[in-house]
């Protein structure tokens, strides 16, 4: 059988027992290292878990399946996934080769950044649909990110905003040569997310038609998370604006863009807010906030 193993958000310890004995009967373990990352290495995990692991990059998992799935219908495979099983598409086309080639599966949850993100405060079935946002270059400036988030703004829900991470990244003239070298790890971070955004903001501004209403502002309450689920996780409730720039350490970061807000949920914020990060809140009617 495949095991698809969530192993949570913070360190080796939050994998569940179910999944840990998934995993040490295995006879092949393997660790995705692209989608995520944990607060700890592999080598923390194998000492945890008692098993050697198999790092899965991108390649491996997105072209190289049959490997994974190798004698997985007479012997259990477990393929380790930071978060929930889920998290990612790929995840899932490895589900159907599996189906394909005969073999069963079984999914063993975990927590992901998409229920943990509720800790700042906001309720989760407040959320619209979930964006990603990438590293910008000189050449490659997508913004297809802004106008999911002003859908959302306009229907009064929050964006929860997944910023991208690179692993096992070859530079253009490696990639081109064909050579083997792959650059450091980089994370965005929530202060790039936030100036990125805070670009398009006033890029999209220059645009509009005068008097046409703006999808946010500078002003607009967001909500930078670093390291959910570990000791030292961190949440910073902000105006964008504020949040360019606010350091929050260490990977991994998100980034959530409010909606109208409950009273209930402002309160809560008030718990992690900067000085001054609220005060351009005002009631749109008895129930709610928007900014």
């Amino acid at each position: 059988m495949l095991y698809l193993v969530g192993l949570g958000l913070g360190d080796a310890a939050d994998i569940t027992v179910k999944g840990l004995e998934a995993v040490r009967r295995s006879s092949r373990v393997y660790l995705e290292a692209y989608t995520s990352v944990l607060t700890v290495g592999k080598e923390a995990l194998e000492e945890f878990y008692g098993r050697e692991l198999v790092l899965a990059d991108r390649d491996l998992v997105e072209q190289e399946a049959d490997e994974i799935l190798k004698d997985a219908d007479v012997t259990d495979v477990a393929f380790l996934v930071v978060g929930d099983p889920f998290g990612a598409t790929t995840h899932s086309d490895l589900v159907l080769r599996a189906v394909n080639a005969g073999i069963p599966y079984r999914v063993i949850h975990n927590a992901s950044i998409m229920n943990a993100v509720g800790c700042c405060g906001l309720q989760l079935y407040n959320f619209g649909e979930t964006v990603s946002i990438v590293f910008w270059t000189e050449t490659w400036r997508p913004e297809s990110f802004y106008d999911k988030i002003r859908k959302n703004r306009a229907a009064g829900m929050h964006t929860l905003c997944l910023l991208d991470i690179k692993m096992k990244e070859q530079s253009i003239e490696n990639m081109m040569r064909g050579r083997k070298i792959y650059e450091p790890p980089r994370f965005l971070t929530v202060s790039q997310a936030a100036d990125q955004l805070l670009q398009v903001v006033q890029r999209r501004r220059e645009e509009e038609e005068e008097g046409e209403e703006p999808g946010l502002t500078e002003n607009t309450v967001c909500v930078g998370v670093a390291r959910l689920g570990a000791d030292d996780q961190l949440i910073r409730t902000a105006t964008l604006r504020q949040l360019a720039s606010c350091d929050l350490g260490a990977p991994l970061h998100s980034l959530i863009v409010t909606g109208q807000l409950h009273p209930l949920e402002v309160d809560m914020l008030r718990l992690t807010a900067e000085p001054n990060a609220l005060d351009h809140l005002h009631m749109t009617d008895s129930s709610t906030y928007t900014s």
